[in-house]
């Protein structure tokens, strides 16, 4: 009987699985495997710890959730802690597996896991690699990845004008695995963790796992009829459907890009298609073109200079640092969204955008440890799209634009009434809009008539703000 083991790494679906799907065509049983890797839990290089709280929770309900859908099929996922390399060639030898498939991934610590595994394999063992975490598939570019622009429009309009999206796969009706014992799926204690806070201000309670996600996709899709209406919506900072928020299943591979590509195509004929509908599928190629972008550059998006090569002069001053990691800057708009994102593990689109401008182009600290700070608490944290975006941002990316938010503006345009910052800021309710973004502009008359101190109830600016933007302004 062949026999097979199946790694499942960020791919924690049975839709549209083409690493299973292959699997399971291949072979009479699959050893389905997912590894608890003590490495992806360890402080990082800039400092945070590489895997907090929130995003953990999330990664063990997504593993439960996948045990539970290969058991009604008639198999069990196996999950083991180690090193992937020890982990999978243990079980490869133990099974007499005839191969190993394993999803593909484009970042460096990924591909360095690949080839640890694809080497430590016994003799006669062939390992099979599935690329499935993206909307259109490396072999279906125009340009391979290789030689790919390095600026998103152009590579945007390639794609859209030359390529197509396969169809996704359909769930596997069976599973048969052999008999072995299938271990527990670690709790957060077990990972040195505490539980998460909650928090009934969240814009969501993001539940792990592929079922989850497709209860999201039904209610925000077809409950409650917003996609025709996202682009319009998608940079609101409060409440569960301002956005589609499939990114935590994207991110964990819970969601196939494909099926919600699909899902989309569906809405558009049976509902409505317009700039909105277009819209969400545009942001799925922006995930994907940092996905190709890092298959292309590797470890040089985790360097200062980034892919570009830029010379920035960074500040590294960790009192800088901590101030806007604990959302204590004195900015309300940038306090707030760093709030959030501490309490929930997320954050909107609008929020991370201005919070990462704040710190690279206002503080001119280290973009890496922002990008490091992400990686620890977002709930949706994907290494090609976080990286990406925070080397975009701090000029050393796929862009040649040195731009910045201005966050004074940004607030006013976006968050016009201050709900958003008063929700997260509450020492500053009952100040009106003009002040609760701009709490210094306070005199002591003002102070007292509100009953709020500025530099005792809430921060004064570690920087003077306006005139910061002014210099920027006039760079």
């Amino acid at each position: 009987m062949n026999t097979a083991v199946l790694w499942f790494r960020d791919d924690l679906r049975l839709t549209d699985n083409p690493t299973l799907t292959a699997a399971l065509e291949a072979v009479d049983e699959v050893v389905p495997v997912y590894v608890v890797d003590p490495q992806r839990r360890r402080t990082s290089r800039y400092g945070p710890r590489k895997l907090g709280a929130h995003r953990a929770r999330f990664r063990l309900e997504s593993v439960r959730d996948l045990r539970e859908s290969i058991r009604t099929r008639g198999g069990d996922l196996l999950v083991r802690e180690g090193r992937p390399a020890a982990v999978v060639s243990e079980l490869a030898e133990r099974v007499d597996a005839d191969a190993v498939y394993a999803q593909t991934k484009p970042a460096t610590e990924e591909r360095a896991d690949t080839e640890a595994v694809r080497a430590a394999l016994p003799d006669g063992t062939t390992f099979h690699g599935h690329w499935t975490h993206t909307l259109y598939h490396p072999d279906d570019l125009p340009t391979p990845v290789g030689g790919i622009d390095d600026t998103f429009t152009p590579w945007r309009h390639e794609v859209e004008d030359d390529a197509s999206v396969r169809d996704p796969l359909e769930p596997p009706e069976s599973i048969r695995t052999p008999e072995l014992e299938s271990g527990d799926v670690p709790t957060l204690a077990d990972l040195g963790l505490e539980e998460p806070p909650s928090d009934d201000r969240a814009v969501l309670a993001f539940e792990g796992g592929e079922t989850a996600g497709k209860r999201r996709v039904e209610r925000y899709l077809w409950d409650r009829d917003r996609l025709k209406t996202y682009k319009q919506t998608r940079n609101g900072l409060l409440g569960a459907d301002y956005s589609s928020k499939f990114s935590p299943w994207l991110a964990a591979g819970c969601l196939s890009p494909r099926w919600i590509n699909r899902e989309v195509a569906r809405y558009e004929r049976e509902r409505v298609a317009n700039e909105d509908t277009y819209w969400l599928v545009f942001e799925l190629l922006w995930r994907d073109f940092f996905q190709f972008q890092f298959a292309k550059y590797g470890g040089a998006f985790f360097t200062e200079t980034g892919i570009r090569d830029v010379e920035k002069r960074w500040r590294r001053d960790r009192e800088r640092f901590r101030r806007w990691a604990d959302g204590e800057t004195g900015v309300p708009f940038v306090d707030a969204n760093m709030r959030e994102l501490e309490r929930t593990g997320y954050l909107s689109n609008r929020g991370r955008q201005n919070v990462a401008s704040f710190l690279v182009d206002a503080l001119e600290v280290d973009w890496r440890w922002g990008a490091a700070h992400f990686e620890r608490h977002l709930v949706d944290y994907d290494v090609a799209s976080n990286w990406g975006n925070w080397a975009y941002q701090a000029g050393v990316g796929n862009d040649s634009r040195d731009g910045y938010f201005d966050v004074l503006w940004q607030a006013d345009r976006y968050d016009p009434d201050a709900e958003y910052v008063t929700t997260w800021l509450p020492e500053l309710e009952g100040l009106p809009s003009e002040y609760a973004h701009w709490p210094w502009r306070l005199d002591d008359d003002e102070s007292r008539g509100y009953g709020v101190e500025p530099g005792v109830d809430y921060p004064r600016p570690m920087i003077d703000v306006e005139d910061r933007f002014r210099e920027l302004d006039n760079r």
